[in-house]
């Protein structure tokens, strides 16, 4: 009986056999296609960016804005390297943020419980962005009220600077809001619309990486692989191709 089995095929071996067969007969079937040249390319054909190509704060209201723009044109002072945050449409780009899917967190995990974490844990706050600038705007408003008679954006510099600084070391108490989670929150995402792709909002005329000599998004660089160790001055990219964004709120 042992010398009929071991003559004949197993059933593992008919098995792996036949799917050799039918994957050389696959191959043995296809088509080659020789592709020359640079093939097309068509970005976010299923995924694309957000794009609000309209006039106006979409989120915002003008006092709102007026305050967000006092606050990022300190965060990032113009200097002789840079435009301030609030010429490189910082707060334009967080407005569009704020009315998008990302002002409701709506791809993060937003249910409880919530409890107050370690360094380490990160944000475990409640709140989305949408509700921590709409508190925070106003705790800011009602702080600089009582203490100064006057909004944040009406300040000079030196104090303005002071009353971030104050807000960041949670030195300052805001009513409704962390005083540092707010700091926070508005930091990340002025350094975010400063260096984003412009078609976010921020980052006009791609002043940020012109300053800092990136190309941008572009699709194909082997024409400069070969040149080593030398400085390209490659005009920037947006990735819809365009090296020309204003949009203003």
């Amino acid at each position: 009986m042992s010398e009929k089995r071991n003559a004949g095929l197993t059933r593992r071996q008919l098995l792996l056999s036949s799917a050799g067969g039918a994957a050389l007969g696959a191959v043995a079937s296809a088509q080659a296609a020789t592709i020359a040249g640079i093939p097309a390319w068509n970005p976010f054909d299923h995924n694309a960016p957000l794009y609000i190509d309209k006039p106006g704060w979409q989120f915002f209201s003008a006092a709102q804005a007026r305050e967000v723009e006092a606050i990022v044109e300190r965060l990032i002072p113009a200097d002789e390297l840079s435009a301030s945050g609030k010429d490189a449409g910082c707060a334009v780009f967080i407005d569009r943020q704020l009315a998008g899917a990302y002002g409701g967190f709506e791809r993060q995990y937003m249910e409880g419980p919530f409890q107050p974490g370690t360094a380490a844990q990160g944000d475990q706050s409640p709140l989305v962005p949408r509700e921590r600038y709409r508190l925070g705007l106003a705790a800011l408003e009602h702080y600089c009220q009582a203490r100064f008679g006057a909004s944040f954006s009406a300040l000079d510099d030196e104090r303005r600077d002071a009353i971030l600084a104050g807000l960041e070391r949670s030195e300052i108490e805001l009513l409704g809001i962390d005083a540092s989670l707010f700091f926070a929150q508005i930091l990340g995402n002025t350094l975010e619309g400063f260096f984003a792709d412009p078609i976010y909002g921020g980052n006009r005329d791609m002043l940020s990486w012109r300053m800092l000599g990136f190309p941008g998004a572009r699709y194909d660089y082997r024409e400069h692989i070969a040149r080593h160790n030398q400085k390209l001055d490659l005009e920037p990219l947006s990735i819809i191709g365009s090296s020309a964004w204003n949009r203003k709120g």
